[in-house]
């Protein structure tokens, strides 16, 4: 997942690596730019009526949510942006902050407060929002994500955090790809067990975000810290959802976030992994539309 953020070589935290090639983000003509203090931001704005957002995983972007957009966009306004230096959003120039971002977005949306849907990193800026920014989040759907203080301790994942590391290191592009991937099918599974089309989209996506950066690049993000400690302050409804064969330690975590906080509970997807949005995108939509009726 991402409730963790920006250390290098953190499987889907942003990272800064030459790419084999350079292919231009596909950016859809229904994605609109938000001219922020750093930049333009892109985002997804659709539907109508109560606000959703659809917060991507790392090195994603909105098309993550692809198999959601339309069938939510039937009963709510749904906003899917590109995070900070993914997608066809700006890169950083300047210290920022997720949750800032996203706040400054819907601030000048004039929306809110939204229902933050989150996968991975996008769990982890779901989850800053509602602590950095309350008064603009009416419930969160963290999938994958408890904070953005969780760090791996599994050799599993922290083998594969090294090669990634390793590759990162070396400027091999490929060889950062192919270990961010093995995140997909996740320890107990192999790429074969994957739709490759899965495969095909989130390795797509992963190397377009990838293009955007350089190896000099400075990682301008600022990761919050604490946020356990002010779990218990989140007073709106959360729900974590994790795929039956993600990490223990990472399903631990995101089960002690709906423990802790006032109004949470929690859901398992069976059968896969890191992402059950794009594995078993039916069933996903069902979970988040079941709870949004519930709100």
């Amino acid at each position: 997942m991402t409730p963790w953020l920006p250390k290098r070589g953190l499987h889907d935290t942003l990272v800064v690596v030459t790419a084999a090639s350079n292919p231009s983000v596909d950016v859809a003509s229904e994605l609109r730019r938000f001219a922020s203090a750093d930049g333009d931001l892109a985002y997804r704005d659709t539907g109508a009526g109560d606000p959703v957002v659809l917060l991507h995983s790392g090195f994603a972007d909105h098309r993550v949510f692809d198999a959601q957009i339309p069938v939510l966009a039937r009963g709510y306004r749904v906003i899917a942006p590109d995070v900070r230096g993914h997608g066809a959003s700006a890169n950083a120039t300047r210290p920022f902050r997720w949750a800032d971002d996203l706040a400054a977005l819907l601030r000048h949306l004039d929306t809110g407060p939204a229902v933050l849907v989150g996968v991975s990193m996008g769990g982890a800026i779901a989850t800053d929002t509602v602590l950095e920014h309350p008064e603009l989040v009416r419930a969160v759907v963290a999938c994958g994500a408890a904070t953005s203080e969780f760090e791996y301790t599994d050799p599993w994942a922290r083998g594969v955090q090294s090669e990634q590391a390793a590759a990162l290191a070396a400027g091999d592009a490929e060889g950062w790809l192919t270990a961010f991937l093995r995140f997909v099918p996740g320890r107990y599974r192999t790429l074969d067990d994957v739709d490759p089309d899965v495969l095909r989209r989130v390795r797509e996506m992963a190397l377009g975000t990838l293009s955007k950066h350089t190896p000099d690049e400075e990682n301008h993000h600022v990761p919050l810290t604490g946020t356990w400690a002010r779990v218990p302050e989140i007073g709106v409804p959360v729900l974590t959802v994790n795929g039956a064969l993600d990490a223990p330690e990472l399903i631990a975590a995101a089960e002690r976030l709906a423990r802790t906080v006032r109004d949470g509970r929690s859901t398992t997807v069976e059968g896969v992994g890191h992402y059950p949005n794009m594995e078993r995108p039916g069933a996903f939509t069902d979970i988040v539309t079941d709870f949004l009726r519930t709100l």
